[in-house]
């Protein structure tokens, strides 16, 4: 039988090193099986190798790279109303593939952490688990929210590279310049509250509702 993980982390470099593998795309959750509905805005060249980055930008300003990060600043504070906030995140989801997909993922990530910790990890949307996971971390809240959004970002960039022409690298090299809009926007969210959570990326939107009828596909959303 597996040794658990300590339910403690007694120092920030610990809860680093487990914040790092939570966010892992090795850590099992199937991120890699999904794309927000960019599968269908790549097929249509709405979001080409020129776009890509215009589109990972309006998705973490205003979009569901935002709204995410606002659940998950609200889950980590200690009078969090998890349950509520779940309720919230699967509410706000405008499509039955992102409600599947942030439910999934959150179902996958609560369980993984609960083997690996021994605590009680109920299943949630995936910034909502996320949030009851990391709460008791001892680090800052911009940092956790942080790693949260380019682990997310990794995923879009990584379902572009493997549809569009795009090179492993040229993929890299977009995710390095994500950092610091992902740093202002972590900072922005970890004092956010509940009247921030907003969006206004319609064709994002639009692209995840038209993905439903793709005939052919590689992801799942």
């Amino acid at each position: 039988m597996p040794m658990p993980m300590p339910r403690r982390m007694t120092t920030p470099d610990a809860a680093r090193l487990s914040l790092q593998q939570m966010m892992s795309p090795a850590f099992p959750v199937g991120g890699f099986a999904w794309s927000q509905g960019l599968e269908w805005a790549m097929d249509q060249g709405l979001a080409d190798r020129a776009g890509l980055a215009p589109w990972l930008e309006d998705w973490l300003h205003r979009g569901s790279g935002w709204t995410d990060a606002v659940l998950l600043s609200l889950a980590l504070r200690t009078d969090a109303d998890r349950a509520a906030l779940d309720d919230l995140a699967r509410a706000a989801c405008l499509t039955s593939q992102r409600l599947t997909e942030t439910v999934e993922q959150g179902t996958a990530f609560a369980a993984n952490v609960a083997a690996l910790t021994g605590t009680d990890q109920p299943p949630a949307a995936l910034p909502v688990a996320v949030g009851r996971a990391c709460a008791a971390l001892p680090l800052p809240a911009p940092e956790i929210i942080a790693a949260f959004l380019q682990a997310q970002a990794a995923g879009l960039i990584g379902a572009a590279v493997r549809f569009l022409p795009l090179g492993p690298v040229e993929g890299q090299r977009l995710l390095a310049a994500m950092r610091a809009p992902i740093l202002a926007t972590a900072d922005r969210a970890a004092g956010a509250g509940i009247d921030a959570l907003a969006s206004a990326t319609w064709g994002a939107d639009i692209a995840a509702m038209r993905h439903e009828t793709m005939t052919t596909r590689i992801f799942r959303s």
